[in-house]
């Protein structure tokens, strides 16, 4: 079985064709500026690198060539469509309908829809997306992976917020999380890593990147997440500014003379380690500013260290002890200097780091805890697509 996987996002559209016999990605590529004039289509398939420079208007049209570039006689790698079994879609927001994939059908793409509203960067891409295919690959059975499903098992007390209880029962405001399809693969990698069930573990997993979160997972199951109703919430990030005294946007508005739109964008676009440091929302520009002296770029990186450390203590706290602690995503998997800052003082909860096995590890699986540590500390990359492709043909052979 060989599963197309679609992530669109409003300009760009990022896609793999994954062999399930092997689960190794036959070709993966990204298309960029969608609508916005310089169009482009990278491939990479074969040890080569494949470009298409051409207008896509729509996402149909990007789905179009993407098709072609997989069929093309010289680059591609496969020899008709019907050699995709099943397309699996990457969804942001499910909102409460969706605890697991499911197969899209015309109620699936009602509910995605009607939680565009939790997600409306994202979601109206998706639906796009879904519809090309559709459209290009009739009769191809199409999946539904969503970000926020994995959340779903979180008890009451952890996803609701204290507000008038109306609230929640007419427009569904709520703790809903995200990066959850990323937070239950690499939990399913580290339990297989450690020789063990998901089912015996409490797991901290911290994927952190441009957008951040972290998640506590008991038992194999989410109990609590950093994102919120939007994924504004929790960590200090890239450009988001996390958990602040929600009074400070009435003072934005009511003192500053900001609107609602232009709070909004200050708090998602203008904020997180951009806004503290001044340098930039790169990690990488962060650390060089650093090791220069740079005042604010140090404080913008310990504020990110401290707010994540904060919240690996609490989750250990609500999980009653950890077993593990995972570090994942760009920042998580190729930032060993972060991982330090974070691990320094955690030989409280029995979590004891080991420099050596750390320093200038970069993307790989790995043990960074001491021999005696009693809380294992690793690092695990994501794949995000992969879990896609598997939820994919998990359900399509059932069909």
């Amino acid at each position: 079985m060989k599963v197309l996987v679609v992530n669109c996002g409003s300009s760009s559209l990022k896609y793999q064709l994954i062999d399930m016999v092997t689960e190794e990605a036959l070709a993966v590529g990204l298309v960029e500026r969608i609508g916005i004039q310089g169009s482009v289509l990278i491939q990479k398939a074969n040890n080569e690198k494949y470009k298409i420079e051409e207008e896509m208007p729509n996402h149909k049209i990007a789905i179009e060539l993407v098709l072609k570039a997989l069929v093309d006689s010289e680059h591609g790698v496969i020899k008709d469509l019907s050699e995709i079994s099943a397309s699996g879609h990457r969804i942001v927001s499910g909102g409460e309908k969706y605890a697991d994939s499911v197969l899209i059908n015309e109620d699936v793409m009602r509910v995605i829809e009607d939680c565009v509203k939790l997600a409306p960067l994202h979601n109206p891409a998706h639906i796009l997306g879904i519809n090309a295919c559709e459209e290009l690959m009739p009769g191809t059975p199409m999946v539904a992976v969503f970000d926020t499903a994995f959340h779903q098992t979180m008890p009451e007390e952890a996803y609701m917020y204290a507000l008038p209880y109306e609230f929640y029962e007419e427009h569904k405001i709520r703790r809903y999380g995200a990066h959850g399809t990323s937070h239950k693969f690499v939990a399913k990698e580290a339990a297989t890593f450690l020789g063990k069930d998901m089912s015996e573990l409490k797991i901290i997993t911290c994927h952190l990147g441009n957008g951040a979160s972290i998640s506590a997972v008991k038992n194999g199951k989410c109990i609590d997440t950093s994102m919120g109703f939007t994924p504004l919430a929790g960590l200090v990030m890239g450009t988001r500014c996390g958990d602040i005294d929600p009074a400070i946007v009435t003072f934005m508005i009511t003192e500053l003379g900001m609107t609602a739109s232009e709070a909004n964008e200050t708090l998602n676009k203008k904020s997180g380690v951009l806004g503290i440091s001044g340098v930039g929302s790169d990690f990488r520009d962060l650390e060089a500013a650093a090791n220069e002296g740079n005042k604010r770029a140090i404080l913008a990186l310990d504020m990110f260290h401290y707010r994540v450390k904060k919240y690996i203590g609490s989750y250990a706290a609500a999980m009653g002890g950890v077993d593990c602690i995972l570090f994942t995503g760009g920042i998580g998997e190729n930032g060993p200097e972060t991982r330090e800052s974070i691990c320094a003082d955690l030989a409280y909860l029995g979590a004891e780091f080991n420099t050596d096995t750390n320093k200038g590890l970069r993307g790989k699986l790995a043990d960074i805890s001491t021999e005696n540590s009693k809380v294992k500390i690793l690092v695990v990359p994501t794949n995000e697509e992969l879990m896609i492709a598997r939820d994919t043909k998990e359900i399509v052979s059932a069909l």
